[in-house]
């Protein structure tokens, strides 16, 4: 009888967790699991999200722009934006931007990390390659006095902007939640780890509807 009553109370709590996952599968919508960055899908990840960027042990300690980093980093120098209209003074990608570039810009196989050299190369399509003067400017200053010499940019430090969406979301100044040590980086508009993000591609932090993406530091 004792049985009986506990075998029916542990199939209440088992279908209960049932009914809660059920419940709670909309929330992982803002979780890396399931982006474009959830690599358990490929053979050489062992079906782990995490370990091509990061590890519990033995982490490269002089990457200071993430934590506890795995993968091999690219040395490639890279050919800047420029334009006539440009009033931003252009640098090399800053620390976190090369963290993206050590994937994506085509030098370093996605699978080398932990010590060792991959051979899986990212996707042409994913492939910013070295040359960057084709691509919107990354690794510049941007200030209010940006702003104010271009005429055309918000002023980072007052223009309040929203990121994410659904129950996921951050507002702030663009300076708050878009740059880093002031500047413009790939995660000034991507989020890495699908946490305040929009939509299903790209990995943005705002929508592109509309332009809204640009309208964020543009004003016009």
């Amino acid at each position: 009888m004792i049985l009986s009553v506990m075998e029916k109370l542990a199939g209440l709590v088992l279908k209960g967790c049932v009914l809660l996952l059920a419940v709670t599968l909309p929330s992982w919508a803002g979780t890396i699991a399931g982006s474009a960055h959830d690599f358990t899908g490929s053979a050489w990840s062992g079906g782990r999200i995490c370990v091509a960027c990061h590890t519990p042990h033995k982490s490269d300690t002089s990457v200071t722009d993430a934590p506890l980093w795995n993968h091999s980093n690219s040395t490639q120098s890279y050919t800047l934006y420029s334009s006539a209209t440009l009033n931003a003074t252009m640098g090399q990608p800053g620390g976190i931007s090369k963290l993206c570039m050590s994937c994506h810009d085509g030098t370093v196989a996605v699978d080398s990390f932990g010590g060792t050299t991959g051979s899986t190369m990212i996707s042409a399509r994913n492939n910013l390659g070295s040359t960057l003067n084709d691509d919107h400017p990354i690794g510049f200053n941007y200030n209010t006095a940006l702003a104010t010499a271009d005429g055309s940019l918000h002023d980072p430090s007052t223009k309040m902007i929203a990121i994410g969406s659904g129950s996921q979301t951050k507002s702030g100044t663009i300076a708050a939640v878009m740059l880093y040590n002031n500047k413009l980086e790939c995660s000034s508009c991507h989020d890495v780890h699908n946490t305040f993000t929009v939509g299903t591609t790209g990995l943005l932090k705002v929508s592109q509807a509309g332009s809204q993406i640009c309208l964020a530091c543009h004003n016009k």
